[in-house]
Formats: structure tokens, sequence, C-alpha cells
């Protein structure tokens, strides 16, 4: 059974640093290109980063490019998420998932950037 457990939200103020992981199961990790999407309050899904299997390749949607860094362990079969000079549009639901995923398996985990 497909496991992603994400974890490392919380309440950050503007400015702020974050980093979220996203522990994976019940596939083999490294075959998949893996991504980050985010739902905020009332809007849909965005995806907000992916990386290859390898970790060679990355890339993000323009409205986190130079602020967030997407990384994997593939050892640990894990997923990161750095996120600096965090802003309040960032808030929401983090979700990690297999770059074909339609939609989120886990739980997520909630950001939420306020002063």
């Amino acid at each position: 059974e497909v496991q992603l457990v994400e974890s490392g939200g919380g309440l950050v103020q503007p400015g702020g640093s974050l980093r979220l992981s996203c522990a994976a199961s019940g596939f083999t990790f490294t075959d998949y290109d893996m991504k980050w999407v985010r739902q905020a309050p009332g809007k849909g899904l965005e995806r907000v980063s992916i990386i290859t299997a390898s970790g060679s390749f990355t890339t993000y949607a323009p409205s986190v490019k130079g602020r967030f860094t997407i990384s994997r362990d593939n050892a640990k079969n894990t997923l990161y998420l750095q996120m600096y000079d965090l802003k309040p549009e960032d808030t929401g639901v983090y979700y990690c998932g297999k770059v074909n995923d339609v939609t989120p398996s886990g739980q997520g985990t909630q950001v939420i950037v306020s002063s």
C-alpha cells in the first residue's frame, strides 16, 4: 500500500523558513519523479515543485522559484521541501506525491504564514 506522510508544517511569520518532509513507503521510491503541491484556503491544487527520480532535475512554480528548494534522499525514501522567505500567499496545505498522481493521497501538512 502506497503511503505518503507529510510533516514539518506550522505557523511562521513572513520572511521565515520551514522544511517539509515526506516519508514514502509501499512503492519503489527511486523509480518515480516526485512533486509537492499545495492548496490554499478556498482554492484548487497548485503544483509547487517537481524533482526527477535521480534528483538531478528540478522545476518550480514561478511563485516560489528562488525561495523554495526541493530535494530527496533516496536512501531514506524521503522527499523534502525547504522553504525560505515565506509569504502569506504561501499559506495552505502541502502534499507530496508521484508526479502523475491526480489527487493527493496523504494527509498533507499545513503551513500558515502570518504575523
